[in-house]
This record gives C-alpha cells, sequence and structure tokens, in this order.
C-alpha cells in the first residue's frame, strides 16, 4: 500500500506556526496605508473598512487555530517558544493588536483603546521574555541572529502611533525608547553576522526585509511624538529607511531565487511600513519626488500582497505549509 502524500489533519495543526501572525501585519500594514491613501486622494471608506475586517477576522481565525494547537500540542507550542529564531515571532501577536488598533482609530475609537492597551501590555511583557532570554542563555549562537529578532523591537516602537492619539504621552515615549536602543544593539550584532560570517539560509533571505520596519516605524512615530511636526531627526529616520528599501531592491536578484514559503510575508510588513512614512512625507513635504514615490510604493505593496494571498493559499492546498521542517 503506498503512502497518501497528504498528511493527517492532526499533523497539519501540530506544525501550525507562530509565524502566521506575520500575515496578520503585512494586512494591517496595507490596511493603514490604505486609510492614508484615502485621506491623501479622497478615496472613499469602503476599501480601508473592508480591509479593516479582512485583517481582523484574519487574526481572530489565526488566533484560534493556534490556541487550539497549544491545547492539543503545547509541547510544540513551548518548542517553538524556545527556538532561536521562531521566538521572535510571538510579539507578531501583540503586535496585530496595536496595528488593527491604530487601524481603527478613527472608525472604531473604544476597540482601538482597548486593543492598543491590551496589545501593549502584551509586547511588554514579550520584550521582557525575549531580551532575558538573550541575556540568560546557553544555546543562541550568531548563526541564530536574524533580522526576525527586531520584531519584539518594531513592537515596542510602534506603540506611539496609536498612544499618542488616545493621549498616551509618556507611555509612548517609555516604548519608544526601549526601541530605539535596542534597533541600534540588534542592527550592530546583525551587520557583524552579515560581514564576517556565512549567509543566512535561502529561506529566511526575505526577513532581510524586516530591516526596514525600525527607522520606518520610528520615523512615524517620532512625527507623532512631535506633535505632527517634521524636524531632522525625523527627515534621518525616514531616509534610513528609504536607503535600506534601496539596498534590499538593488539585492533583487537574491530574492528572486527563493521558493515560496511562509517567511516571504516579511516582505509585507516592512513595505507597508514604507510606503505608510513615504505618505507622511509626501502630506508634509510634497513635491514631485513624493508624489512619485508614494502611490509607486502603495502600488507594489498592493501587488505585493496579492502574490502573497495566492501562494499561500495554494501552498495550503498543496500541503506545503505546516509541515515538519
Amino acid at each position: 500500500m503506498t503512502n497518501t502524500p497528504h498528511q493527517p489533519a492532526h499533523g497539519r495543526l501540530e506544525h501550525f506556526s507562530i509565524a502566521f501572525f506575520a500575515i496578520v501585519m503585512g494586512l494591517a500594514g496595507l490596511t493603514i496605508a490604505v486609510e492614508k491613501a484615502q485621506h491623501l486622494w479622497g478615496w472613499g471608506t469602503m476599501p480601508g473598512l473592508t480591509l479593516l475586517a479582512v485583517t481582523t477576522l484574519s487574526y481572530i481565525g489565526i488566533s484560534l487555530v493556534y490556541l487550539i494547537e497549544f491545547a492539543r500540542h503545547p509541547k510544540e507550542v513551548i518548542a517553538e517558544f524556545n527556538h532561536p529564531i521562531r521566538m521572535s515571532f510571538f510579539p507578531a501577536t501583540s503586535i496585530g493588536m496595536i496595528l488593527i488598533a491604530i487601524a481603527s482609530l478613527e472608525t472604531f475609537p473604544v476597540a482601538a483603546f482597548y486593543l492598543w492597551a491590551i496589545g501593549t501590555v502584551v509586547q511588554l511583557v514579550f520584550t521582557l521574555v525575549i531580551l532575558s532570554n538573550w541575556v540568560h542563555h546557553e544555546k543562541f549562537q550568531i548563526q541564530h541572529s536574524n533580522p526576525a529578532w527586531f520584531i519584539p523591537i518594531v513592537g515596542t516602537i510602534l506603540v506611539p502611533v496609536a498612544g499618542v492619539p488616545l493621549g498616551f504621552m509618556e507611555i509612548s515615549w517609555f516604548f519608544f525608547s526601549i526601541g530605539l536602543l535596542f534597533w541600534i544593539v540588534l542592527l550592530t550584532i546583525l551587520m557583524n553576522r552579515f560581514f564576517f560570517h556565512p549567509m543566512m539560509p535561502g529561506k529566511l533571505l526575505p526577513t532581510l526585509f524586516i530591516l526596514i520596519a525600525p527607522p520606518a516605524v520610528a520615523f512615524i512615530s517620532w512625527i507623532k511624538l512631535h506633535n505632527g511636526v517634521l524636524d531632522d531627526a525625523g527627515r534621518i529616520f525616514y531616509y534610513i529607511a528609504l536607503f535600506t528599501t534601496l539596498l534590499l531592491f538593488a539585492q533583487m536578484k537574491y530574492f528572486v531565487k527563493v521558493k515560496f514559503a511562509l517567511p516571504w510575508w516579511a516582505y509585507s510588513f516592512p513595505m507597508a511600513a514604507i510606503t505608510i512614512s513615504s505618505m507622511v512625507m509626501l502630506e508634509m513635504v510634497g513635491g514631485v519626488f513624493f508624489a512619485s514615490l508614494a502611490p509607486l510604493l502603495l502600488t507594489l505593496l498592493l501587488l505585493l500582497i496579492v502574490v502573497l494571498v495566492f501562494n499561500t493559499i495554494r501552498a495550503m492546498l498543496r500541503g506545503e505549509i505546516c509541515v515538519p521542517e
């Protein structure tokens, strides 16, 4: 008797990865970008509301599946949290809440407050636990370092985007300060790895795009923290993010060779972050450059999300996702 190519349902559930929450980050980033486009170019509210609903339902669905996995296969979830790479994806759960809060601020302010509050508390817990694990460990090696380590840091930098409009200025500064410090520390570690050690496995190459996220999100938060005023520090954050984007696009020949897998979603949120940042620059600076760059990046982001959704659904139908590595 020949073995069936399809895995049993319990096997697929057992290997449902925490990295699925990167999908929520990408969808939420697109939602916020579209909402920003509505303000800039007078679009109707329906596209943003539709994307917000899709993002929220995606978050709920992925959360329910992961909770079921935890109930049935707790050892697998614990093993993921102890994994030197996958551990960094756990804050994507709290980041997802904060991003949905940002997207809901104008339409559903009460829901946005509770989502932001819960997400911020969970983000702090994850940041403390993960940084403590990095300090007190016996397993991490230089080859384990990768841009996914920025995810906990991006979450802290993101807090002011909703925190300031909600009136929590000091809490926002607290989280921004943490993120700014450890962004610089982790960037130094990663540059050491890139320059003096073997490159990451091909499957993880898409995570290089996460390098865009800290300065792009820092720019948006900085503007919020300074009451919408663009100063020299804000420009520095933005142009670091823009240069990092150009640097990665200059290496596109390496990315196009990578076979589709869940880490491809690492392209999405950073691209959304630089797109939103460029829209903010268009709003505050104007000019032909930003008037051309912002819609170009938004178009690329839309195409990217379509490609990611299509390939994810196809991979799931083929049984290529939620399988042992």
